[in-house]
């Protein structure tokens, strides 16, 4: 007579959802790491302790942290409250207008819908997705976006509450190549303190605002075309880049660099976005 061995919890759950796109981290898959990468997880975790406002956010995200998740586009949703509206932020040194994809991502609540899905389908474990090839996402006008700038894979993960809802989602838009199982190890990793990070962010927001509005009149300092010129000084470009970026001449941004200086009565470039930061001339 032979007995039929208990189920394992493992049996128990249910079965995974049959999808060509998702593709998440097995158990088995557990990546060991070098020293190096070790180290670089390590220097990142201190970093994230240390962010506090959307520039710092933006700076380690767009810096420190690619050197473990390479993405050319982060988007970040926010859960408020009890609602099912989320708060959306998108950060990018690879496009002109990062923020077109918070956009974006904002009016496809079908494309949002369908990667929250997935995710909470697949127990909530980082899944990678094929924005190119899948059907399910030849309509979406930000997918298209992704695959214009050559993010044709995104790696989806987010955090949830006791509730199993999502509390926060990250998107990471990336080249092929950066879409690996060893990637989505280290953004299951790093996604909590990402989470807190980010939070951390909305919550300075929250208790600056009153300085903030004391300093709104301050971005009369700066013309718009000023405040684009200064956008891209602060993200390393030299002139030669901002003109092609904003489709004018090397010396004209000379000239802008030039007035903004003189405007914010600072002697470099640097001192120049650190008084703009200051001032909230420049946010991210």
């Amino acid at each position: 007579m032979h007995l039929k061995e208990p189920e394992t919890i493992a049996q128990r759950r249910p079965a995974e959802p049959e999808s060509e796109i998702a593709k998440p981290l097995a158990a088995d898959q557990s990546l060991s790491l070098d020293p190096m990468a070790l180290e670089a997880i390590t220097f990142n975790l201190e970093a994230s302790l240390r962010v506090y406002t959307d520039h710092h956010f933006f700076g380690w995200t767009q810096g420190l942290l690619q050197n473990l998740i390479r993405h050319e586009v982060l988007i970040c949703a926010l859960r408020k409250g009890e609602t099912e509206l989320s708060e959306v932020e998108s950060f990018s040194t690879s496009h002109a207008e990062p923020k077109l994809f918070s956009h974006l991502y904002r009016q496809d609540a079908s494309l949002a819908g369908k990667l929250i899905k997935e995710w909470e389908e697949h127990h909530f474990q980082p899944v990678i997705h094929d924005a190119e090839n899948e059907k399910a996402y030849a309509d979406s006008v930000l997918t298209h976006e992704l695959n214009r700038i050559g993010a044709n894979k995104i790696i989806a993960h987010g955090t949830h509450d006791t509730s199993a809802r999502m509390a926060s989602f990250f998107v990471f838009a990336c080249r092929t190549n950066d879409a690996t199982a060893r990637q989505a190890h280290l953004v299951e990793m790093l996604v909590p303190f990402l989470h807190a990070a980010w939070v951390r962010t909305k919550i300075s927001l929250s208790v600056e605002i009153g300085e903030s509005n004391t300093h709104s009149g301050s971005r009369d300092l700066l013309t718009v075309r000023e405040q684009e010129v200064l956008k891209w000084v602060y993200l390393g470009k030299s002139n030669i880049e901002i003109g092609i970026i904003l489709g004018i001449s090397p010396l004209t941004v000379k000239n802008h660099v030039q007035e903004i200086l003189r405007r914010l009565n600072v002697q470099n470039r640097t001192q120049a976005v650190g008084k703009a930061f200051n001032l909230h001339i420049l946010s991210c």
